[in-house]
């Protein structure tokens, strides 16, 4: 992934978060950036972005639990669910905002 796309896809997701969720807090940890629904209360993560090589990925702490109607969410641990971000059009065509909610809620 260029860097041009990583910092599209990191701008999008966080215009994204803040106006869903003014309050919310960016923590920089495991290699990527956690998203707190309160500032600096670490036991009010979501979950997170994570950037690699050919994708970016937003892994829901309890993405299990979410309505995912079309399937776009990946994974089969116990709790946690993510989205595999190739694009900042993946942000709208796999529905982020949809699962946002869910997690904000």
């Amino acid at each position: 992934m260029t860097p041009e796309i990583e910092n599209e896809i990191t701008n999008k997701v966080n215009e994204l978060i803040l106006a869903l969720c003014p309050d919310a807090g960016f923590t920089s940890k495991y290699g990527g950036t956690l998203i707190e629904t309160i500032a600096g209360d670490p036991k009010s993560a979501i979950g997170g972005l994570f950037c690699y090589e050919k994708h970016a990925s937003f892994e829901f702490s309890n993405g299990a639990t979410f309505d995912d109607p079309n399937h776009h969410l990946e994974g089969k641990g116990k709790y946690r669910r993510h989205l595999k971000l190739v694009t900042a059009k993946d942000i709208d065509e796999k529905q982020l905002e949809f699962y946002l909610r869910q997690a904000l809620c």
